[in-house]
Parts: structure tokens; C-alpha cells; sequence
């Protein structure tokens, strides 16, 4: 054997051995050892390269870059591209192996990142160009769409990470992308030559591709910015399509039915990109059929079996998602790029009709909304009209990205992990010993331990999270009072009594927040208004019925009635307790000379209803939220209503739909055998037992059944039956309830379908005061 040959065997040799050795030592050993081997490694691969060894696969074809890449070694992976240059971009090509662990390519990119900024430069720019490929690739028909998504993303996110580990990180706010900051890594996005660019994406795809660039300086233009184009083509066609208001979109249609025929190899997928105006004709199309989609894969329906919207709306989401991400990676944390605000204002009604028509695209792709609100709130009607399931799953799987799979039971617990309590003085060493505690820690996992006793596990941690919740509204601390009802709780405006009063609030909120994080219920129920604030929405003046039932029905009465002649001489103030005195408190500025009117009672009303259930209790509200964000973003749950956070906090109630029947009264016409009641109570059995906890929530305003049943349901003056009242009937009229009086106000339906169909969306769209659909 030559001595070439012979060397590249030991080093093929040495490589395999020493990660062997790696995986084979203690774990004890890594910290000490890491940086040696490492080390010792590069320079054994140094010494024999130098010596003349060959770069050859072993006889599984594995190659020494194959096993470097697989550690994450990017020295060793240094030294192969100093001797083999050619090696730099089969490292750039690894970034699309499904089968190659992420992170490492992250490591050893992000180490030859370092080396130069022109090393920098170029592993950012031929990052750009692979995905700039993948991506036209995921705009054709002919491609397998799972795979092809799957690539452009794993690509895109190695090619952020390696960008926001760059020499000059963004930290000014500036959009380096959208206003051409002159930044040494906005230089990333730029190419040589046009044909550069055109060549790699490959000569099929030029003449689909280059138009791209008419008008464009070659020395300015972003690689990825040939894949922008397309999407916004794309866009901007739809929205013609949208408006043009026609159910066969013909156009679109033939161009995806010759794209369908298109041929899938390694290398070369014409871009699913639409031709300018009067140009279809000049797509090219191939010949041969197209290939079947990989094991695994989902084949999409032809185009003739589907619209263009649904065709189409799955890939033109994914390519979304990665122009975000290539977005954001430009931009500090926290903060969202305007380049992409603009863009979704732009095609504003073409992502609503992709969400509409499928909304689990939401949950796919557009991650986006959780982290800017100003793009939340155009989409909220529609999030919030996805089943409760779905947006629970949505919910803890955005809650839990980026942390590491961990049990609490299983997973290896330090000593100084372990929530260490008191059991007699259970609220006081919880509190202690969570402000203490890492709050990352806490979120991966909870191990408590009683002092004096041996017990742990997930017994010992639901143990604690039940006896918590009856502590933190034990009258004692004064942090919560009673309801009117006497079943929910409200944070108590005279808590300052207690000098730890908002330490104490924000422990609350703590608890509550760990305990939603770790799918733990708690043994506590508080009132409407008070899950408002968690949630950040207003409250109105039907939620002060929860603390002053016969103030409610006042506020009603202002409502309800004119009050331009009766001499009440109502000012926007009012006489309230501060601090154990009572005082006049302006509703706002100079409010003490301000009467109320008929045309301003309705400004009244808000503005005293604000001050009862917000203003009073402000300091209380912000220290439990201070700690329960710590634990649950504010962006995640407003997913959900109030009546949803508390079946989230506290679980599902059992309701005994025999007992409700025989508490409800009728009004206003209905009898028990009428048609419209029978049908009422049929579907009342067939909803599922959220819908029924929902409907005892949208009547009653809990979603409890007091002890003893509904017999003892309370209204706003004592006891008070579950009562339905006959509301005469027009189309498309929603129920509508009055909780003060626990009476459903249910139109005379023609049918148990339309019945059904109607108080369904009531109680999904929480329709209060809503009369159409």
C-alpha cells in the first residue's frame, strides 16, 4: 500500500476513534476535556494532510467532513477547506440534509464564520443562494411540498443564526434589509454579477427567473430578493384574482396545470412564479411526468381538482414564514422588521382568505402574529374563531419552543433545584424560596420537596399547587375578597393592610403562571373581570355584578332609561373608600363639574364601572401580572377569552343537565313541552361539555354550579333559577343573555338546526350585547 493511501487511513482512522472515544467517556469528563480534544483533533488532521493524505471516504461513504460535521467540530472542518476549498460548499450543501443534526451545522458554520469577515461574507451569501433555490423549488407544483418546506426553513434558520452571530450585530433598530444600511453584513445580501445568481439557481430556471432583475443595478441586488419577487408577484396576482370575484381562476389555473408536468430532479425545479402580464405563453414546461412524492411525503391533488387559492396557499405561507425569519434575524430582539409590517398591510386580504380558507395555517406558519401585536390584532377575530383545542395546542407549543423535552419526574433533579417548603407555613416559604429560584429552571420543570418529609414527584408537585390556590385566597393575607356569589374572587382594594400586600400579589401571579405553564389546575375561581385584566381586555359595567349586584342593576337603569328630566345631578365623580376614608373621586379631569346626560351616560357608565373594577385595584393587578408574565407571555394568551383562561387555570366542571332542567323557569311566552325548548334541551345533550360549561358561562357568567346545584344559582338580588325568555324571531338573530338575572334571551328558531347553528356562534363569538351574526 502507498504511503498516501496508507496515511488517509489513519486519518480516517483517527477521526472515527476519537469521536468514538468522545461519546465513550463519563460525562463527567466533558467540560475538563472538550477544548483538548478539539484541539487535538485539528492538528492531528493538520499533521496528516500536511504529510500528503488523501480525502476518501471509508468503505460506507462516509468522508472525514461527514464525521466533523456530524460532531460539530469546526476547526477540524477548518483545516479540510484549507487543503480542499472545494469542501466549503459541500459544507453549505449539508445544510439541506434532513439526516444531519442542526445544531452541529450551526456549530461548525458558526465557528468558520469567525475565521474572516470575508469568510463571513461568503458562507452568509451562498446560504442566501441555497435558499433562494429551495425556495423556487417550494413554488413548483412537480416539488414534494412536506420535504421542500421542511428544507427552505432548516436553511433559512441556520442562515439567521449564522447572521446574528456576525461581527456587527443590529442593535440600532435598524432594518438592514429594507433601508439599505451600508453595514459591513448588509453586504451579505449582495451578488458579483447578476448571472452569478441566475447560473446557481441553474439555466432552466433563467429565463423564469431573471425578469427578476430587469431594472436592477447587479451590484445592489439581494440574492434572496429573486425569491421575495416571486411571493409578492404571487400575491398581487391573487388579490387581482380575489377581486376580480371569479370562482375559476383560469389563468392561474393553466399555468399550474403546465407546471404540474414539470420534471423533479436534484438540482433543477422551474420557479413557481408567475409571468408578467400577456406572457404566459413563454413559461417553459418539461416533458417528462413528474416524479412521485418522496416516502413520508403528502401528494398534493391536481390543480383541476382544486381552486388556486387552496393550491397554492400552503407553499406561499411557508415562503412567508422564511421572509420573516430573514426579516427578523435583521432586527434586536423584540422588535419587528417595518419591511415585513408593510408587506403583510399589503396583502392584507389575500393572508386573511389563505387563513380563512385553512386556518390551521396559522398554527404553521405564521408565527409571526405572536410576536408583534399590531399584526395580532388583524388577525384576532380570526384566531380566536379556531376551536379551543386547537388554540390550546397552539398555545403550549409556542410556550415550550426553545426549551430542551424535560419531565419533571424523570429528568435528573439537582439538590439545588428543589422547591424546599414548609408545610405549616406553606404561602410564606413558597413565596421565599420561588423568588429565589431560576425562573428558567422553573419553566423546564418543578421538584418540591415538604421539609422534614422524603416524598417527591408528581404528586408531591399537584399536592402543592392545590393547597397554594386555597392559601393565596385565604382571608388572612387579604389579597382576595368574596364575590357576591360567593364561589369567585376578586382582588381586594383594602389589601394594602398587609405590608407584603403586592410582594404576596405577585407570587399569586407566579403560581398561576406556573401552573398554566405545567398543565396544572388550580383549586380557585375569580371573577370575570379580574380574567379580563390578565387577558388586557375592558371591562364593561356587567362585570361589576360580580361585587355590587344592586349597583349593577343601577348602571343598568341609567342605561336602559332616559334620564333627561329626572333631576338626578349625577357628575363624573363619585364617592369612593380610599385608603378606610371615604372621598370624591373625579371620573376625570375636572369631573365634579361635568353632569351626566342622556348623551354622555353611556361615557358614565364605562368611566364608573372602570374605577370600580380597574382603577381601585390597579397596584394589586399589576404585581400579579408582573408575575404571571414571567411564566406566560402576554402575546400567547390573548389566544383566548376570559371564560376559556379559567377552564385553562382551573379545568372542566361537571354539569348535570337534568338537574339544570329542572331549575330553569320560563318567560315571555315559553312553556316547558313548547317545540323551540325541546329543541333547546336536545342540543343542549348533544354539544360537548366545553359548549355546555360555555353556555352556563354566557348565561350565568360562571362556569360553576354552586353546591347543592342549580337550585341555589345566585343573581343579582339572592337566589335566582336559570330562566329562558321567548325573543321573537329574525334572521340570523343570536341569542343574547342578561347574567345579572341569569335569563337567556332566546329567539322563537324556526328549527333545531338553525337553533342550534345560531347559539353555537353566541357562545364561540361570546356575543354580549350582539344582536346579528
Amino acid at each position: 500500500m502507498g504511503g498516501r493511501s496508507y496515511s488517509m487511513t489513519l486519518y480516517n482512522t483517527s477521526v472515527m476513534l476519537m469521536l468514538r472515544t468522545q461519546w465513550g467517556r463519563q460525562h463527567c469528563m466533558w467540560p475538563a476535556r472538550m477544548v483538548t480534544r478539539r484541539h487535538g483533533q485539528r492538528d492531528t488532521a493538520q499533521i496528516l494532510l500536511l504529510r500528503g493524505a488523501k480525502y476518501l471516504p471509508d468503505k460506507n461513504g462516509i468522508t472525514p467532513l461527514d464525521l466533523c460535521v456530524q460532531g460539530g467540530y469546526g476547526e477540524t472542518c477548518e483545516i479540510l477547506i484549507q487543503y480542499h476549498p472545494r469542501l466549503f460548499q459541500t459544507i453549505i450543501q449539508m445544510t439541506q440534509n434532513e439526516d444531519l443534526r442542526e445544531n452541529m451545522l450551526r456549530q461548525v458554520l458558526e465557528h468558520l464564520s469567525q475565521q474572516s469577515e470575508s469568510q463571513y461574507l461568503k458562507i452568509l451569501t451562498s446560504l442566501a443562494e441555497v435558499a433562494t433555490t429551495n425556495g423556487h423549488k417550494l413554488l413548483s407544483l412537480s416539488s414534494n411540498y412536506d420535504a421542500q418546506m421542511k428544507s427552505l426553513l432548516r436553511i433559512v434558520r441556520i442562515f439567521c443564526h449564522v447572521f446574528r452571530i456576525g461581527p456587527s450585530s443590529p442593535s440600532n433598530g435598524i432594518d438592514m434589509g429594507y433601508n439599505g444600511n451600508k453595514t459591513p453584513r448588509s453586504q451579505v445580501f449582495k451578488v458579483r454579477k447578476v448571472y452569478d445568481v441566475v447560473m446557481k439557481i441553474d439555466v432552466k430556471e433563467m429565463n423564469l427567473t431573471k425578469h427578476a432583475f430587469i431594472n436592477q443595478k447587479p451590484h445592489t441586488q439581494d440574492p434572496l430578493e429573486l425569491l421575495w419577487h416571486s411571493l409578492d408577484e404571487w400575491l398581487v396576482l391573487i388579490a387581482t384574482e380575489l377581486m376580480k370575484n371569479k370562482k375559476d381562476s383560469t389563468d392561474i389555473t393553466s399555468i399550474l396545470l403546465k407546471q404540474k408536468g414539470q420534471d423533479q430532479d436534484g438540482t433543477s425545479i422551474p420557479p413557481f412564479q408567475p409571468p408578467g402580464p400577456g406572457s404566459y405563453e413563454n413559461l417553459s414546461t418539461g416533458t417528462r411526468e413528474s416524479k412521485p412524492d418522496a416516502p413520508g411525503g403528502k401528494q398534493e391533488a391536481s390543480a383541476d381538482c382544486q381552486d388556486v387559492i387552496s393550491m397554492t396557499a400552503n407553499r406561499l405561507s411557508a415562503v412567508i414564514q422564511a421572509f420573516y425569519m430573514c426579516c427578523s434575524c435583521q432586527m434586536p430582539p423584540g422588535m419587528t422588521s417595518p419591511r415585513f409590517i408593510e408587506f403583510v398591510c399589503k396583502h392584507d386580504e389575500v393572508l386573511k382568505c389563505f387563513v380563512n380558507r385553512n386556518p390551521k395555517i396559522i398554527f404553521d406558519h405564521f408565527h409571526f402574529l405572536l410576536e408583534c401585536p399590531e399584526l395580532m390584532s388583524r388577525f384576532m377575530h380570526i384566531i380566536k374563531a379556531q376551536p379551543f383545542k386547537d388554540r390550546c395546542e397552539w398555545f403550549y407549543e409556542h410556550l415550550h419552543s426553545g426549551q430542551p423535552d424535560s419531565d419533571m419526574v424523570h429528568r435528573p433533579v439537582n439538590e439545588s433545584d428543589i422547591l424546599l417548603v414548609h408545610r405549616d407555613s406553606i404561602f410564606r416559604s413558597s413565596c421565599e424560596v420561588v423568588s429565589k429560584a431560576n425562573c428558567a429552571k422553573l419553566k423546564q420543570g418543578i421538584a418540591v420537596r415538604f421539609h422534614g418529609e422524603e416524598g417527591m414527584g408528581q404528586g408531591v408537585v399537584r399536592e402543592w399547587f392545590d393547597i397554594l390556590s386555597n392559601e393565596i385566597v385565604n382571608p388572612d393575607y387579604a389579597l382576595f375578597t368574596q364575590s357576591a356569589d360567593g364561589t369567585t374572587f376578586q382582588p381586594n382594594s383594602n389589601s394594602y393592610v398587609n405590608p407584603d400586600h403586592l410582594n404576596y400579589f405577585r407570587f399569586a401571579g407566579q403560581i398561576l403562571g406556573l401552573a398554566l405553564n405545567h398543565r396544572q389546575l388550580v383549586n380557585i375561581y375569580f371573577t370575570r373581570s379580574f380574567y379580563k385584566h390578565i387577558l388586557g381586555i375592558p371591562v364593561n359595567y356587567q362585570d361589576v355584578a360580580s361585587i355590587d349586584p344592586e349597583y349593577a342593576k343601577n348602571l343598568q337603569w341609567i342605561l336602559d332609561n332616559d334620564i333627561s328630566d329626572l333631576g338626578l345631578e349625577l357628575t363624573f365623580s363619585v364617592e369612593t373608600d380610599v385608603f378606610g376614608a371615604m372621598e370624591e373621586v373625579p371620573l376625570k379631569p375636572g369631573g365634579e363639574s361635568i353632569l351626566v346626560t342622556q348623551n354622555n351616560k353611556a361615557e358614565y357608565v364605562q368611566l364608573v364601572t372602570e374605577l370600580r373594577m380597574t382603577r381601585a385595584i390597579q397596584p394589586q393587578i399589576n404585581a400579579f401580572l408582573q408575575g404571571f408574565h414571567m411564566f406566560i407571555p402576554p402575546s400567547l394568551i390573548q389566544l383566548f377569552d376570559e371564560f376559556e383562561l379559567e377552564l385553562l387555570l382551573s379545568g372542566m366542571p361537571e354539569i348535570d343537565v337534568n338537574d339544570w332542567i329542572k331549575n330553569t323557569e320560563y318567560t315571555s311566552g315559553y312553556e316547558r313541552e313548547d317545540p323551540v325548548i325541546q329543541w333547546f334541551w336536545e342540543v343542549v345533550e348533544d354539544i360537548t361539555p366545553e359548549e355546555r360549561v360555555l353556555l352556563l358561562q354566557f348565561v350565568t357568567g360562571s362556569s360553576r354550579v354552586p353546591h347543592g346545584g342549580f337550585a341555589n344559582i345566585m343573581g343579582g338580588s339572592g337566589l335566582q333559577n336559570f330562566t329562558i325568555a321567548a325573543v321573537p324571531y329574525t334572521p340570523n338573530l343570536l341569542p343574547t343573555s342578561s347574567t345579572c338575572i341569569n335569563m337567556l334571551k332566546l329567539p322563537e328558531y324556526p328549527s333545531k338546526e338553525i337553533l342550534k347553528d345560531r347559539l353555537l356562534v353566541a357562545l364561540h363569538c361570546g356575543s354580549y350585547g350582539y344582536t346579528m351574526a
